[in-house]
């Protein structure tokens, strides 16, 4: 019997023609090559820690491992004592301390990070940043991590920068910085400053008492102190409040920040200190009585009225004569990250 082509169940991969079927497996091919790529990089590297939280198929094969090994001898692992047993729990940053040779973030084997002559206050900060891990991730904390094993060693060196409470390592500090580095508070605050001047005026000619809001010996009326609005001040200067909150770099969350007007009489100095840290920037509005004296740092700056002037605090620096609204802005350097984490760190509620 003859039989014809056209009368055979043909498949649908027949009908569509020999480049369509080519097509297909060429796709097929490809995703094939794309699934043994990522299999691939989700591998571990040999002497290297994933940044961020390892994932927890990781912990259980960890915890596996550990778990065979009761009962029988192992190897050096089944020597680790409990905290031991736990780093697996905290990821490492993978950045080099270049003075150390060590990672910004070490494993936490035991409770001795500090030195014995570590104060209370170092102690303190290190247990927030580990609540804080403990909550977010370790991803990011690498500087704040170095900066908190180091404190104790700048406190016991004299430098023309040391701030008492927190430095952060490996920011770019110079006593003042330029107008560009928090351009658009800068220009918030200056478009504001006749509204700003005429409050402070009118909160001075009540006099300055506490009574009135004022805080006596500097001669400062708080808008934020430590991290928290003063209500009533706040309500009579409504203008500068909501100048404060509408500035995106403002310090308002944490007890590192603050903001109110300082006033130092005529002939009055104010002794050459340290602010607390270099991780925020002092922003002056001024209006600049005759015989303003500002040295930061050694290097003496003129100032003009009406105009910000942005100033490092955390170096030596001496004030003579000056009436200014002073505003504590974040360093251009510091992470969002990091600005996250010393929220947490200086909460004013721990």
């Amino acid at each position: 019997m003859h039989w014809s082509m056209n009368t055979l169940p043909l498949t649908p991969y027949m009908e569509l023609g020999v480049h369509s079927l080519s097509g297909l497996l060429w796709t097929l091919l490809l995703l094939f090559l794309w699934h043994c790529y990522r299999m691939g990089s989700d591998l571990p590297i040999p002497g290297h820690a994933h940044a961020g939280k390892l994932k927890s198929s990781s912990r259980r094969s960890m915890m596996s491992r550990s778990g065979s090994c009761i009962g029988t001898k192992c190897s050096a692992r089944s020597k680790l004592s409990r905290s031991d047993q736990i780093s697996p729990f905290i990821s490492m940053e993978t950045v080099e301390d270049d003075e150390q040779g060590q990672g910004y973030l070490t494993p936490v084997l035991s409770h001795a990070l500090f030195p014995a002559q570590a104060s209370a206050e170092a102690k303190k900060l290190y247990t927030a940043l580990q609540q804080y891990a403990k909550r977010y991730s370790w991803v990011g904390m690498g500087r704040i991590h170095k900066g908190l094993r180091e404190q104790v060693r700048l406190n016991d060196h004299s430098a023309i920068q040391k701030p008492h409470l927190f430095f952060l390592p490996d920011v770019p500090s110079v006593p003042f910085f330029p107008r560009d580095a928090h351009r658009h508070d800068i220009e918030v605050l200056e478009a504001n400053y006749p509204a700003i001047l005429a409050e402070f005026q009118a909160v001075y000619q009540k006099g300055i008492d506490s009574k009135l809001g004022w805080t006596c010996g500097q001669a400062v009326f708080p808008l934020y102190s430590a991290g928290v609005s003063v209500a009533g001040n706040c309500r009579a200067c409504p203008c500068t409040y909501r100048t404060l909150l509408s500035l995106r770099t403002f310090i308002n969350s944490n007890s590192l920040g603050s903001a109110g007007f300082w006033l130092l009489g005529p002939g009055a100095t104010l002794g050459s200190t340290y602010g607390p840290t270099n991780t925020r920037l002092r922003c002056h509005l001024l209006q600049t009585p005759p015989l303003c004296e500002l040295v930061v740092g050694g290097e003496p700056q003129c100032w003009s009225e009406g105009h910000c002037l942005l100033v490092d605090d955390s170096f030596l620096h001496t004030v003579s004569h000056k009436v200014i609204l002073s505003v504590d802005l974040w360093h251009p350097n510091v992470a969002a990250a990091e600005r996250q984490a010393l929220d947490f760190m200086f909460s004013p509620d721990l």
